[in-house]
């Protein structure tokens, strides 16, 4: 089985900030493979269903992003779960916006949710999917990620969004390594077609 959570603040005063980029893929995710992300439970609205033929957990922390670990903890502590089994979704200010990157374990990098993630459940040896979000170009980093997103952005980071659900999808069926080689090349690709425009 699997334990997908995507990170996010709780609320709708929050609900379309580049903040909840993990939030919006687990609603992605909960669309797509009709599993109601609804019960309440691990201090989190959690859904369970199946995803390529494999058990799914779906989990949106409601403990707001920096104590995100403490909501993990407790599903990873009931599902027994090994650190592979588990999937986090969650925005990154240090890669371009619109683009995502997978990695099959790593730190925390500049993200508190993810850092208290790791300082919760003591490793770091789980796979975690990146959607970036950009650097702030005018404003504060706390106004960036919790402002609302500028319509003219709003397209690329649901596309960005839409991509990390459908990664999050073929590490369950695929596994992490086929996952990467799929999804990370793709990026690679935009970047380099958007230097040369």
């Amino acid at each position: 089985m699997f334990v997908i959570v995507g990170l996010g603040n709780p609320g709708r005063k929050y609900e379309h900030t580049r903040h909840n980029m993990g939030f919006l893929a687990i609603d992605v995710l909960s669309q797509k493979y009709d599993i109601k992300v609804n019960k309440i439970k691990f201090r989190s609205l959690v859904g369970e269903g199946h995803i390529a033929g494999q058990k799914v957990v779906l989990v949106k922390p409601q403990t707001f992003m920096n104590l995100s670990g403490e909501a993990v903890r407790e599903v990873v502590d009931f599902y027994k779960l090994a650190p592979q089994e588990l999937i986090v979704i969650y925005d990154d200010i240090d890669i371009p916006a619109g683009s995502i990157r997978l990695r099959k374990k790593g730190s925390a990098g500049t993200h508190n949710g993810m850092r208290n993630i790791l300082y919760q459940i003591r490793t770091e040896d789980f796979p975690r999917i990146r959607i970036g979000i950009g650097q702030s170009t005018r404003g504060s980093l706390i106004g960036h990620v919790i402002g609302t997103v500028p319509k003219e952005e709003q397209e690329l980071l649901a596309g960005a969004v839409i991509r990390a659900a459908e990664s999050a999808a073929c590490i369950v069926e695929k596994g992490i390594e086929k996952a990467m080689n799929e999804y990370n090349i793709r990026i690679k690709k935009e970047e380099q077609e958007e230097q040369h425009d």
